[in-house]
């Protein structure tokens, strides 16, 4: 096969890289950039898409023995993933850029373009497992349950999913930092990146109010009462307790936290955690990474959170959305955030949130 081995820079695709090319195929190593003037989104060893990264990319491909090539996604990063992520949260909502990244990004326009080159798919160092049976390729979680990321994966459809690679899904991280020492890859023990890679110094409220003002505002409790203010409701989320600033202590002396965000009203709701408590889930731009569920009520697992535990559930769908009831309560559930249905092992397909109730 032709592959294109997608290297961040980081010590799992590197070693997905080498794995690829082990495996006697014709392999190039790709490092995207993402932005057109690298310092405009961050530099240092916590994002994913540095200068520095790009070096510790090439090094690697070196030592691989494949060619390396920068690939310029700026213009489609901006447009798929950096928008996305300013208007959900000026319309109230919590995304998350790394699914909208691996949809919008790396299994749709780096994959349409490895295919218009003549390429059969793109390996990354996903931890995830994709297993081939009757119906097309299938998603499952990585045998390594702290690094699995089918969560941020579940938005990929079969025909994606048919394009993707992913050597690290039987592999636990310390034995793929074990391989990377011995292959002689100077980012061995690069510690992995956490934070939005186009957020300077991870301050994601700072970063909103650049770009969408700080236009002050009423927090207020489900009576209308007003208990402080703020200064751009878009950088509040859904169960957030800290860093609320109210002037107005509660009467029973218990915290409380973000029950709403009202962007047209610029207000923020605030209540009891008791009031957080969801066990009714709703979404829509429904993505199946594998045949479409049929219609009506199946048991699965709900999974909310990308390190989140996936809840018992009965979900439901009725051909445009995918709705999810939990057997048991659920705290602090933000719109906009992905639900992920598992059946044991295997990722069903996802929704983007829009109700809970």
């Amino acid at each position: 096969m032709k592959i294109i081995a997608a290297m961040s820079g980081g010590v799992d695709s590197a070693v997905a890289a080498a794995r690829v090319a082990d495996a006697g195929h014709e392999v190039i190593g790709v490092h995207l950039a993402l932005s057109s003037n690298p310092q405009k989104y961050r530099s240092g060893a916590r994002g994913c898409c540095t200068i520095e990264d790009s070096h510790d990319a090439r090094r690697a491909a070196d030592i691989i023995g494949i060619p390396f090539y920068i690939w310029d996604m700026a213009e489609e990063f901006h447009d798929g993933v950096v928008q996305n992520f300013l208007s959900e949260y000026a319309g109230g909502k919590t995304p998350n850029p790394c699914l909208r990244c691996n949809e919008k990004i790396k299994f749709e326009a780096v994959l349409k373009r490895a295919r218009a080159m003549g390429y059969d798919a793109v390996a990354t160092g996903h931890y995830a497992k994709k297993i081939e049976s009757s119906s097309g390729p299938l998603l499952y979680r990585a045998d390594d349950p702290a690094k699995d990321q089918s969560y941020v994966l579940a938005v990929l459809t079969q025909d994606q999913l048919a394009g993707a690679i992913f050597p690290l899904g039987d592999t636990v991280k310390t034995d793929v930092r074990k391989e990377a020492q011995e292959r002689g890859f100077s980012l061995a023990q690069k510690p992995d990146s956490h934070d939005i890679c186009f957020v300077p110094s991870g301050d994601n409220a700072g970063w909103l109010r650049d770009r969408l003002g700080s236009e002050v505002g009423d927090i207020v409790d489900e009576d209308g009462a007003v208990l402080g203010s703020h200064k751009g409701a878009y950088t509040y989320t859904v169960g957030q307790r800290r860093g609320l600033g109210l002037t107005v202590p509660a009467d029973d002396g218990r915290a409380r936290y973000v029950l709403r965000v009202e962007p047209i009203n610029n207000r923020v709701v605030v209540g009891s955690r008791e009031e957080l408590a969801i066990t009714e889930i709703s979404g829509g731009d429904v993505k199946w990474c594998g045949p479409v569920a049929e219609l009506g009520e199946h048991r699965g697992l709900a999974q909310v959170r990308a390190h989140g535990a996936a809840l018992p559930c009965t979900y439901r769908w009725d051909g445009d959305q995918l709705s999810a009831t939990l057997d048991q309560p659920l705290f602090g559930l933000a719109p906009g955030q992905a639900l992920v249905i598992y059946e044991d092992q295997r990722a069903i397909g996802s929704a983007t949130i829009e109700r809970t109730g």
